[in-house]
């Protein structure tokens, strides 16, 4: 089977921080790296589970219909947002924005469990220290 892209990055290499990838001539393809790959530090499932909520609540609720999807990387080293008609500046302001609003919540979206399938397994605290971390490395 031909490999996907992301299968194709040398992963040894990856730095944490914000990645982009055009799919096609509408979908691009960001990849929000939390955490070096293969480092021995990753986010916790709970807060990955947090941030997930938080973050697809933010930009969807920012970024309208331009929001294609927003989810985990099953590394627990960061998240892909899919994004339509978005280049990657405009990108980046929409997730310092995002994050922002998320920090801002004192109750994860969606987390009761008639929205959730593991409505139990969340980390509101450690998914808002895992934001202000990544705020803090997109805004060097």
């Amino acid at each position: 089977m031909k490999k996907i892209p992301s299968f194709e990055k040398d992963h040894d290499a990856l730095q944490p921080g914000l990645h982009a990838r055009m799919d096609n001539n509408q979908i691009t393809t960001f990849d929000l790296r939390f955490k070096k790959p293969n480092a021995g530090d990753y986010i916790s499932p709970a807060a990955l589970h947090t941030v997930e909520h938080l973050l697809a609540t933010t930009l969807r609720n920012l970024g309208g219909d331009d929001i294609v999807y927003f989810g985990p990387m099953g590394c627990r080293t960061g998240f892909y947002l899919l994004t339509l008609r978005k280049n990657y500046n405009e990108v980046k302001e929409l997730i310092k924005e995002g994050i922002l609003a998320a920090l801002a919540l004192d109750k994860i979206p969606g987390a009761t469990r008639k929205e959730c399938g593991n409505y139990l397994d969340h980390d509101l605290a450690g998914a808002k220290e895992e934001l202000r971390q990544y705020l803090a490395l997109l805004s060097r």
